[in-house]
């Protein structure tokens, strides 16, 4: 065994790539890096009638989305590849021999079955604890298939001459593997190796608490930066499902979730996936971006939406910053400041439409802001108060009719910062256009 730390992440290349098998890569990822060590990515593609090139692809493209490099794999190769289960079998083919002389296996209707030693099995898992299996009970933990009747090997098997021959110290997978574990514990006995460490992390639930499919909404890495997630943001939600900086903190950047892993705070009890948590934490790592990254980020949201982002567009990004939870949402909250033509909230009209002197208000504002020599947001804002002194109101009584001309909303980025953006012109344009639809 080697005094490296060396994880595996093994994902099996038959759809799009899981947040289980993300968080899991996660784990993985970051117990190596914490300890100095390399972090390997191994394909599991033997299934050939499942197995497909796009799928092995979303692996890669999710991967390296996340930020979750490898040192070794079936891209970069290695010294203990190759890296695809389905270019092993000679490998396979020597170790199974081994159990053969061993007097382990033993044909049965074709298939070759590995013999157990009838004793309990105890495992020490870094997460769940001590773990035992008795074997004694054939009936309850019968000889297990091991080579097919078509030759091909079963999971079981090549997983363990896997992680044997690529020296993989810490074995950090999903604990529906748990009771795998004294199975594999009995072939590397057989097969004369050093056994891993194991950790059997969470199952990933949903709010109802069953557990995560594939279908089920949230699950496919590949929708995110489609809706506007950024990468880290994902990467510290999948962090907090299952383990805790056991601190009221829950925003980390890669490095700090680096500096901070380990498996000992990794909660026994599964982790519930909260769509809505998962926005918030990525409205926090939004909010965190400089105004440059954050605009540079949002572009490509506004161009395919069909909007022209224009000159000014590093200021019309930063009046929405504060106020988006995701990229996708972009678009829409920046609409009425590239474009005249904008929905009008139909709430927010009928609220403006309710106030007895709306017209009155807003006819003051025209008259006010047309009086304005050099137009500025700070300029504008004081037209507001010399309008609200004529009409004899509070400026913020004019605060929402005037919001809701110029953006159709009734709420949004700081009205100073509209106006200066809009303009003299355009500005009163839309007051004129909000006053014509009341009419």
């Amino acid at each position: 065994m080697t005094d490296t730390v060396r994880t595996r992440f093994a994902p099996s290349p038959t759809g799009y790539l899981h947040v289980g098998g993300a968080r899991t890569a996660l784990f993985c990822w970051l117990y190596a890096r914490k300890h100095g060590g390399q972090f390997i990515l191994r394909i599991e593609d033997t299934d050939e009638a499942r197995n497909t090139d796009a799928a092995k692809q979303a692996i890669f493209d999710g991967m390296n989305w996340l930020g979750l490099d490898w040192d070794e794999g079936p891209d970069i190769g290695g010294p203990c590849g190759p890296y695809s289960q389905s270019e092993r079998k000679e490998i396979y083919d020597r170790y199974f021999e081994k159990l053969v002389a061993a007097g382990r296996v033993y044909e049965s209707e074709g298939a070759w079955r590995f013999r157990f030693e009838r004793k309990p099995v105890t495992m020490h898992d870094l997460v769940c604890g001590e773990v035992t299996i008795d074997y004694r009970d054939e009936s309850n933990t019968p000889d297990m298939v091991v080579r097919r009747s078509d030759g091909s090997y079963v999971f079981h098997f090549v997983n363990v001459v896997d992680d044997l021959e690529m020296k993989i110290t810490h074995v950090i997978r999903g604990e529906d593997h748990l009771m795998n574990t004294p199975k594999h514990l009995q072939l590397i006995e057989a097969l004369g190796g050093t056994a891993p460490a194991y950790a059997h992390i969470p199952l990933i639930q949903n709010p109802n608490g069953s557990k995560m499919s594939k279908r089920d909404e949230g699950a496919a890495v590949g929708d995110y930066p489609k809706q506007g997630f950024v990468a880290p943001a994902l990467v510290n939600f999948l962090a907090l499902l299952g383990w805790s900086s056991k601190t009221e903190e829950e925003i980390f950047t890669l490095e700090e979730l680096t500096q901070r892993f380990s498996l000992e705070a990794v909660n026994r009890s599964p982790a519930r996936f909260d769509a809505e948590k998962c926005a918030w934490v990525n409205q926090q790592h939004l909010i965190r971006m400089s105004a440059e990254d954050f605009a540079a980020a949002a572009l490509p949201y506004v161009v395919a939406a069909g909007l022209s982002p224009g000159e000014q567009f590093g200021t019309v990004a930063a009046a929405v910053q504060q106020k988006v939870r995701l990229l996708g949402e972009v678009p829409e909250a920046v609409r009425f400041l590239l474009e005249d033509e904008f929905p009008m909230d139909s709430a927010a009209v009928d609220k403006v439409n309710a106030t007895a002197n709306f017209d009155e208000l807003l006819q003051g504002l025209q008259i006010a802001f047309a009086e304005v020599s050099e137009w500025s947001g700070e300029n504008a804002k004081a037209a507001i108060a010399i309008a609200a002194t004529t009409l004899g109101v509070k400026a913020g009584q004019l605060m929402f009719p005037l919001r809701v001309a110029l953006s159709g909303k009734a709420g949004g980025p700081d009205l100073a910062l509209i106006l200066e953006l809009l303009g003299s012109e355009r500005s009163l344009y839309r007051i004129e256009q909000l006053r014509r639809l009341l009419a």
